[in-house]
């Protein structure tokens, strides 16, 4: 498991070792304790992961200790991190001896910039991919794949997470297992970039389950993390490398959307949640996920087994394709632009990405995919909720939708009319037969033949009473002759009714687009003329303060009252000062915060909160804005707190 590294739970023993010098502790796991420690031969520093002491006296975690580091040893990978030595059975002390790693865990990425950008996730997925299937084709399911396991390396990582630094501690919660390296990821291109790839190591592999091994657990043993577990891992079951398909699934799933799929108040309702395989989908919790980032998700993380991904190389191929077709095939760019610059990477990469959705809608248009180009339109409105044509296509697009479903729903019934008006007509001739067929006048009379009689047209006898079957045939010809042109009843006149927005929230700052129509302000009471077909309205909040809001109208003849209330994004408040210590917000009384990023509700576009430091009784006035980030900053305290 990955470590935790609070100094409250740091032990004061410093195991000694006999080729390496322990220098200080990094970090607390549930088997083990990470220590840096310099190897005296090669002159470098290291990683140093130590078994608890009432743990050796264990033969099952001493054994499953032992597994793990003959399994790391056989991985080589550039984004699985090194293994350089392991214990004897003759020391005194049992430990794996891994590379020493400067960066951030996934977990602390993901609290200091909130969800990833879908694009950055995906590209954080391919380097996992690949070191999951290097291991897959080892025989090692790594059966714990979370953020807390996932080390990122980045220059400026580094330079904050330096030894002397305060926040030394989040350097290498990495080296709580070890991998190995070699190979070559299989796409990444920033082997020309001086500066050096942003290196993504996949870490701890100490539940692993060698897939030749016998007894490593016992039988219906539940190793992992609640919420990343696959379903059979839970129940006990045969666990094989798609359980690692679902954990990665769980993983970008959190990277896109900001929170986990399966959630509970507790770990039995998590694995409750898990089991029954119902989460809401990531398009519809985060809009700019999207439909085809949200359906890959989905595939990850099937309920069955036999519905995921076949195997890591698949699922990283279609990380890898869909990275290709929205414009951004090389992935270590992305990465690289992300971390050195944020604001300038999100303001170039929404520009190109909603351009290129724009490309993708009217290229799947041209190929009648309606689903593909409203899947590529829907998405480019996130980003871009008031875009006039965007709104327009969108909005045709639904009204020609909504047309055919009412064509399809009334094709059956008006089949079975036309059927029934050809089937009477078609019996009707088959009643008449030859024997009441006017002459044809094609046909040349013979002199040997008798000549043709119409009954209908010859005049009976004084005595003679016209035949039934004359009469019904007359009958019926009668019914289905098309009724002449001046019968047709003339045209209605267009049906006009009105739209008409109830109560608004927030009074102020929404706008409203009816069909894709230029957005107006939204306030209670106005009313928009409409006609008697289905509609659609479009809400959103100037400044994009709220998410964006898509109601439909349904046809009809009668005035339709829209109540309107938006829903305001939180804003992120990040706490930066010491981990031990902790904050609170004066305006949210009652919770308490640690160091880290927190969403915050907004009940409008911008509020200023105070944020208290209790051991110090310092505070500090903070101005959030809904879906912006802001951050308290706290100075340290005087003697080095952490």
């Amino acid at each position: 498991m990955a470590p935790t590294s609070s100094p409250s739970s740091r032990s004061s023993r410093v195991p000694s070792l006999a080729k390496y010098d322990v220098v200080d502790e990094l970090g607390h796991g549930g088997m083990a304790t990470v220590y840096r420690a310099h190897d005296r031969r090669l002159g470098r520093d290291v990683a140093v992961k130590v078994l608890h002491p009432h743990l050796r006296d264990s033969r099952e975690i001493a054994h499953r200790f032992a597994v793990e580091a003959r399994a790391v040893a056989k991985l080589r990978h550039p984004n699985i991190v090194e293994v350089y030595d392991v214990s004897s059975e003759d020391d005194d002390e049992q430990y794996l001896v891994v590379e020493l790693l400067r960066g951030l865990t996934l977990r602390k990425i993901l609290q200091r910039y909130g969800p990833l950008p879908p694009e950055v996730a995906a590209a954080i997925g391919v380097e996992l991919a690949s070191a999951l299937a290097h291991a897959h084709a080892q025989g090692v399911v790594h059966r714990d794949v979370k953020p807390e396991n996932v080390i990122v390396e980045h220059p400026s990582f580094a330079a904050s997470t330096a030894p002397s630094s305060r926040s030394a501690v989040d350097v290498t919660p990495a080296p709580t297992s070890g991998r190995a390296v070699t190979e070559a990821p299989t796409s990444g291109p920033s082997s020309e970039d001086p500066r050096g790839p942003v290196r993504v190591k996949l870490t701890d592999f100490g539940i692993a389950k060698l897939l030749d091994a016998q007894g490593v657990t016992s039988t219906g043993q539940v190793l992992g993390s609640p919420a990343h577990m696959a379903p059979e891992q839970i129940e006990g079951g045969e666990v094989d490398e798609r359980a690692d398909v679902f954990g990665l699934g769980v993983l970008l799933y959190e990277c896109m959307v900001g929170h986990l799929p399966f959630e509970g108040a507790n770990p039995a309702q998590v694995l409750r949640r898990v089991l029954e395989g119902v989460y809401p989908p990531a398009e519809r919790e985060r809009t700019t996920v999207g439909k085809v980032w949200s359906d890959l998700l989905d595939r990850a993380l099937a309920r069955d087994r036999e519905g995921r991904f076949r195997d890591l190389v698949c699922m990283r191929d279609a990380l890898a394709q869909e990275l290709g077709r929205l414009g951004f095939p090389q992935h270590q760019a992305e990465l690289r632009g992300f971390f050195d610059d944020q604001a300038t990477w999100e303001r170039e990469h929404e520009r190109k990405l909603v351009a290129r959705l724009k490309e993708l809608g009217a290229e799947a248009r041209k190929k009648r995919d309606v689903h593909g180009a409203a899947a590529a339109y829907n998405r480019a409105l996130a980003y871009t909720p008031q875009d006039t044509e965007l709104l327009r296509i969108v909005s045709t697009m639904s009204r020609r939708e909504a047309r055919l479903r009412l064509v399809r729903r009334t094709a059956p019934p008006l089949a079975l009319v036309i059927a029934l008006g050809v089937g009477a007509f078609y019996g009707a001739r088959a009643l008449r037969g030859p024997a009441i067929a006017g002459p044809d006048p094609s046909a040349r009379p013979s002199a040997s033949a008798p000549p043709v009689v119409s009954v209908a047209s010859a005049t009976p006898s004084a005595s003679a009473a016209p035949s039934a079957s004359v009469a019904e045939v007359k009958t019926s010809a009668t019914v289905i002759a098309p009724p002449p042109k001046s019968a047709r009843p003339p045209e209605k006149d267009p049906v006009r009714r009105h739209v008409v927005l109830g109560s608004v929230s927030p009074p102020m700052g929404v706008r409203v687009s009816v069909d894709g129509r230029p957005p107006e302000d939204a306030t209670s009471g106005a009313r928009f003329e409409v006609d008697d077909k289905p509609h659609e309205i479009f809400f959103t909040c100037s400044g994009d303060v709220c998410d964006v809001q898509k109601r439909g109208v349904a046809a009809g003849d009668k005035d339709e009252v829209v109540q309107v209330d938006m829903r305001i994004k939180d804003a992120a408040l990040v706490i930066e000062g010491s981990p031990r210590y902790t904050y609170t917000v004066r305006e949210l009384p009652g919770q308490t915060f640690h160091v880290g990023q927190s969403q915050l509700p907004m009940k409008s576009g911008t509020r200023v909160v105070h944020v208290s430091e209790l051991e110090t009784s310092t505070t500090v006035s903070v101005t959030l804005r809904a879906g912006g980030t802001a951050r308290a900053t706290f100075a340290p305290t005087p003697g080095g707190a952490p």
